[in-house]
């Protein structure tokens, strides 16, 4: 069956979370980026996308990037996943320019949506899926093992389950994480909901960029206590010597893809709602033909900020000492158009939905000096952007 992708400026605003609803696809930061509905194509594997939205026939009147045919996916931490066209695909730019684009054969349109009357749940049970103190016990075994090893730097993780009398409301929950954190990647996919404040790449044109964070500190809602606390995060060479693996390993695997690619000579601080960050942007121009941004996510996917350094041996100790499956946790979740544009993001600070039961996932950077008690509160920090709106009465 032949797909055509026609695309069309829109003249009014939209909200992109009501274009998605509860069930549909959703990327979006600052309340610009990208939402759709329904599903003209499925493709089975990344390797795939380039042929298949090629194969799409295109009338785009506004020739974006995200206009024309989109694929959308939530990668898992190992592993691939399926990219999804929707049938429905609306968009909001930078500029202010508003499309929708309709995926079908010829002649085909879109319904309009609706949402279900939902009652919010009313009671939640909340417990860790591993005892914390067990937990710590693991970190302090990878302590021993870098200072024993060449093991450099691990990344482990935590989950916690959240039970509810009655089935959670996506598009609420969002709704919190909009508000509360508006500079995030805002994402749902197939139940997989979050707030990345991490962009792993983007690709416009011959120009990449990734945003690698590595280093956290909380917040205390103080003006003074947490410029104190972003100080010390600054000088911490603890803290410092994480973030750099991040950008290097970063820089390296950029770099056979660009004719030049550099970082920001200092790191800076990206404040969240209730933690900050080491942040350093890294960016590119890509050699002639450009690489997709599929291809690009495929090289640096996962870096030492949610797996370690070195990579390999970063993956021997999250299996021996983590505890569960990540699943999609710490994968990459984003979109990417026929052109090979796209923009992914670093799937932290986020959860998988299923009716009644809620996972949610927070992880550390673990170094040779790092203080158990310490990342199991800096783990707590993390975990509560997305508690706090998950568990409201």
């Amino acid at each position: 069956m032949k797909l055509v992708a026609r695309t069309r400026r829109l003249d009014h605003d939209v909200d992109l979370l009501d274009v998605a609803g509860p069930t549909g696809v959703l990327f979006e930061q600052h309340g610009l980026g990208m939402a759709g509905r329904g599903e003209a194509l499925r493709i089975p594997r990344p390797a795939d996308v380039e042929a298949a939205l090629a194969a799409i026939d295109v009338d785009d009147e506004v020739a974006l990037p995200g206009t024309g045919a989109v694929a959308f996916t939530a990668m898992p931490f190992r592993g691939t996943a399926p990219l999804v066209v929707p049938s429905l695909i609306v968009g909001r730019a930078d500029d202010g320019t508003r499309w929708e684009t309709v995926i079908g054969p010829p002649g085909f349109e879109t319904g309009p949506s609706s949402r279900p009357p939902t009652r919010a749940p009313s009671s939640f049970n909340v417990r860790p899926g591993r005892d914390p103190l067990d937990w710590c016990d693991a970190v302090a075994e990878a302590v021993a093992a870098m200072r024993a090893g060449d093991l450099q730097k691990v990344v482990l993780a935590r989950e916690i389950l959240v039970e509810a009398d009655r089935p959670f409301d996506v598009i609420e929950i969002l709704r919190r994480l909009r508000s509360a954190y508006p500079s995030a990647y805002l994402f749902s996919v197939d139940g997989f909901i979050g707030a990345s404040p991490e962009l792993l790449v983007s690709r416009t044109g011959d120009v990449v960029r990734s945003h690698p964070m590595a280093g956290t500190t909380p917040r205390t809602g103080d003006p003074t206590a947490d410029a104190r606390l972003a100080a010390a995060l600054l000088a911490s060479s603890k803290d410092r010597a994480e973030h750099q693996i991040t950008i290097d390993t970063v820089l390296d695997a950029l770099l056979p893809f660009c004719s030049y690619v550099d970082s920001e000579p200092e790191p800076s601080i990206v404040a969240l709602a209730n933690v900050q960050h080491l942040a350093s942007l890294c960016e590119g121009r890509l050699s002639s033909p450009p690489a997709s941004v599929v291809t690009l996510v495929d090289a640096l996917h996962p870096t030492p900020a949610v797996c370690g350094f070195p990579r390999h041996l970063a993956l021997d100790a999250i299996d021996r000492l983590e505890g569960f499956d990540r699943g999609r946790y710490a994968g990459t979740v984003g979109w990417v158009d026929a052109r090979g544009n796209g923009r992914f993001a670093v799937s932290i600070r986020c959860a998988e939905v299923d009716g009644t039961v809620a996972r949610l996932f927070a992880g550390n950077g673990i170094v040779a000096d790092s203080d158990p008690a310490t990342e199991l509160a800096e783990t707590r920090a993390k975990l509560n952007a997305l508690l706090s709106a998950i568990v409201r009465p």
